[in-house]
């Protein structure tokens, strides 16, 4: 009896190799969930699927169920984002992307905006110049959380839900990460409170509240963006349990 086929448009967040000739693709399907599938021989020179399952790309797949993981039977390129693969300043800005969908994302559970979201970040990535790369990386990770349940509290009081008023220029806010986001003068006491630049969280507070072409439009200095991004690394650790590699990478790589 033939097995049971379906098709679905996907983002290929990750290829893990299976035997000599094999592929394990995780792919963040179009309603949100996520979708592991076998791609058969699709590490051979001569397989139509080795330039049709490329990271960070969005397919068109064609899969059968099988028993633990279904099989990739035909694939088609909808957005190849090959500047995000060929370029290394936009592939290390592509991985934590892919890297946090990887980690929060579930088979069968949906979240429809998250597919929309990534492939929206993926079109502004491919296209944007070296320098605002980090920020389109940044943004993502951002509205990512939030979508998944995670999102930080940027201006209310974790504790008592009081508005948190800015601090001035050059100034801290205080944090607890544990918690789930700023913490007002009257609840600081009997909370864990970091302190944070007050210009991170006005970035976090950016970033998560604009479009991406408002994002283009900002011109935002990697220096911004790379507060921006060690503290969604922190976020991450504290709520997702563990950091993102490629973001460790990042910091460490000299890129920008």
């Amino acid at each position: 009896m033939a097995s049971a086929t379906y098709t679905a448009r996907a983002i290929v967040l990750r290829k893990t190799k299976l035997g000599e000739s094999d592929l394990i693709v995780t792919l963040l399907a179009e309603d949100g969930s996520q979708l592991r599938a076998v791609a058969k021989g699709a590490r051979k020179p001569s397989s139509s699927f080795a330039a049709r399952l490329e990271l960070y790309s969005v397919v068109d797949v064609l899969c059968s169920k099988g028993r633990s993981l279904d099989l990739v039977k035909e694939a088609r390129i909808a957005a190849s984002h090959e500047r995000l693969r060929r370029d290394l300043e936009h592939a290390a800005c592509a991985a934590p992307m892919a890297e946090l969908l990887d980690r929060v994302t579930q088979a069968g559970l949906e979240s429809p905006r998250l597919f929309a979201l990534t492939a929206a970040a993926l079109d502004r990535l491919d296209g944007a110049e070296t320098a605002q790369a980090p920020a389109f990386c940044a943004a993502h990770l951002l509205k990512a959380l939030a979508f998944s349940g995670l999102r930080p509290s940027l201006e209310a009081c974790v504790g008592c839900g009081a508005d948190v008023a800015d601090s001035p220029p050059g100034g801290s806010t205080f944090l607890s990460f544990r918690e789930g986001g700023v913490v007002c003068p009257a609840c600081r006491p009997s909370m864990e409170v970091v302190a944070v630049p007050a210009g991170t969280v006005g970035w976090c507070r950016v970033l998560m509240g604009s479009t991406f072409a408002e994002i283009e439009a900002l011109d935002v200095e990697p220096s911004a963006s790379f507060s921006v991004l060690r503290f969604c690394q922190q976020w991450v650790r504290e709520h997702v349990g563990s950091k993102l590699k490629s973001l460790d990478f990042l910091f460490t790589s000299g890129l920008f």
